[in-house]
C-alpha cells in the first residue's frame, strides 16, 4: 500500500477495502490525465459512448419482430463493430468462437 494508504486512520475492516482502491489508482495514475485529454480535445466520460451503444447496437438488435439468441446477438454486434470502425478486415476474429 502506497503511504496514502498508511496514512488513513480507519477501523481495520476497511483497511482490505482501502488497499485495493488505492492499488487502482496507483496502478493506473497514467491513465488518469483528464486535464491534458480535456486540453487535446478528448473525450473523458461515457455521454458519448452511451448513445454510440444505443445506434450500434441496440437499433440493429431491437427492430421489430426480431428476437436473437446470445451467441446470434454477439456475432451482430462484433459485425457492426467491425464495419462502423473501418475494420472489416478483423471480423473474422472477432466472430469466431
Amino acid at each position: 500500500m502506497g503511504k496514502a494508504g498508511r496514512d488513513l486512520p480507519g477501523a481495520p475492516e476497511a483497511g482490505k477495502a482501502l488497499s485495493k482502491e488505492l492499488g487502482y489508482f496507483e496502478n493506473n495514475a497514467s491513465c488518469m490525465r483528464r486535464a491534458e485529454y480535456r486540453e487535446r480535445l478528448f473525450f473523458v466520460g461515457s455521454g458519448v459512448v452511451e448513445p454510440g451503444c444505443r445506434t450500434v447496437i441496440g437499433e440493429r438488435l431491437k427492430q421489430s419482430g426480431m428476437r436473437w439468441s446470445v451467441r446470434g446477438a454477439n456475432a451482430i454486434i462484433a459485425l457492426r463493430c467491425c464495419i462502423i470502425s473501418g475494420r472489416f478486415e478483423d471480423i473474422g476474429a472477432s466472430c469466431s468462437g
